[in-house]
């Protein structure tokens, strides 16, 4: 005998009725990282142990080489860390690849995934850092939507900026005030941003990003985030220095 979807309709939506009567409610939804780490390796699997073997050595073979060193462990923390402040900071750094002068960088704290050690730094802490595939980006935005920007950042009690910026936020996530470079934000200026192609789609609560102009924001591997992070890293280690950031009062909550 042949069945159509005809037949199966009643089960349906006989199975649907009843999934929609339940006794239980959400009531709250909670989340923590998970650090993997050698504590589950207790008990290796030896036969699991072995297929993996060319494969570690390939992954190996790239995320271990040193792009760099670091002054100090870095971690990133709401309102103000040294690691989202060194990220913002790379961000504007990265313009002048694209012979871009940005007023401000931005960099979401839910876009950095991991810390960075103290002192040798590997290809893999970076991309440990920076897992996804998110591209430096640059765009305009009015006096206006820039002070609708650093309210949507103070809402989420902080984001990562740039040397210069200086916030102080209320603890209801109200921006109290705002200057960039000691100077107030002037709604009849244009102010260039250098940012994440996803912040600059107005992801993470920033919508202000949406009403962008004048957009550059290069594709291709080697204008990935975790790209430009590695070149900075580069060219710190040319100069013989280590990469060093601190908390500065960028964002304060008052």
């Amino acid at each position: 005998m042949r069945y159509s979807i005809k037949n199966f309709l009643p089960v349906v939506a006989l199975l649907l009725a009843t999934s929609c009567h339940t006794p239980y409610r959400l009531i709250s939804v909670d989340r923590t990282r998970v650090l993997v780490d050698n504590r589950y390796d207790a008990k290796p699997d030896a036969q699991a142990a072995e297929f993996l073997k060319p494969y570690e050595r390939q992954v190996d073979e790239k995320m271990s080489p040193v792009v760099g060193s670091t002054a100090h462990p870095m971690r990133a923390s709401r309102p103000e860390s040294d690691l989202s402040n060194l990220l913002a900071d790379i961000l504007v750094w990265g313009g002048k690849q694209f012979n871009e002068a940005p007023d401000f960088g931005v960099y979401n704290m839910g876009g950095i995934r991991a810390s960075l050690p103290e002192g040798k730094v590997t290809y893999g802490d970076v991309l440990n850092v920076a897992p996804f595939e998110n591209h430096i980006c640059f765009l305009t935005l009015t006096g206006e939507k820039t002070l609708q920007l650093f309210k949507e950042m103070a809402a989420r009690h902080g984001e990562g900026v740039s040397h210069g910026v200086r916030m102080a936020i209320a603890k209801d996530g109200t921006l109290k005030s705002v200057t960039l470079d000691g100077k107030a934000i002037d709604p009849q200026k244009n102010y260039r941003v250098a940012t994440l192609d996803y912040l600059a789609q107005g992801n993470d609560g920033l919508t202000a990003f949406k009403s962008k102009t004048n957009v550059v924001s290069p594709t291709g591997e080697a204008n990935d985030v975790r790209h430009v992070i590695v070149k900075y890293f580069d060219e710190k280690k040319a100069q013989g220095q280590a990469v060093d950031s601190k908390v500065e009062g960028r964002v304060t909550v008052e």
